[in-house]
């Protein structure tokens, strides 16, 4: 569904997120994420921003100092990094439970699996969401209606199960560009 007015995206260059306190977010996200450092911002003898990148493919994440922002942003939802299956999904939270972090479990959501309710030490929830679907997008650009979110994903997870398998196919969008 490309037209030649289309401007040309390339997906997520970055996420950032307001922070209370530069060096513990840094440390929670390399040690439960693994993600390293690759831009530090300096302004007056101190670290006001860091830009993070995760060595296999997961999103980079800004942070910048504003203890303000941090406090009014805690709780919400911003964004959800992609894992490629549900078996990589439950590794994950298996690790995030081993050291200590607290989440939702892995769940069947709209179109794969999701692992939600883990906070970073702003309380920025932190989502991951398989990019690996169980159910498609349509093909032909319409959209995919959900109604009573809850009672259509129950009623796609008894479906589902039906078909003999609790595991999804890697199934992605059926969309030309393969993109969801």
């Amino acid at each position: 569904m490309n037209n030649d007015d289309t401007p040309a995206l390339d997906g997520v260059h970055h996420l950032k997120l307001p922070v209370g306190d530069i060096e513990r977010s840094r440390s929670w996200y390399a040690s439960r994420l693994g993600y390293v450092t690759v831009i530090e911002f300096t302004g007056n003898g101190r670290t006001t921003g860091i830009t993070m990148a995760h060595p296999d493919g997961g999103p980079m994440i800004g942070f910048v100092l504003d203890s303000e922002r941090a406090r009014r942003a805690s709780g919400f939802d911003y964004f959800a990094i992609g894992v490629p299956g549900r078996a990589e999904l439950e590794r994950l939270a298996a690790r995030l439970t081993a050291l200590g972090e607290e989440h939702a479990g892995v769940h069947f959501a709209t179109i794969g699996w999701i692992l939600p309710g883990t906070h970073d030490p702003d309380g920025h929830e932190v989502r991951f969401y398989t990019t690996g679907h169980h159910t498609p997008i349509p093909a032909d650009g319409t959209p995919l209606v959900v109604d009573d979110p809850i009672g259509t994903e129950a009623e796609r997870r008894r479906a589902h199960a039906a078909r003999g398998t609790d595991e999804p196919g890697t199934a992605r969008s059926s969309r030309s560009d393969d993109r969801p």
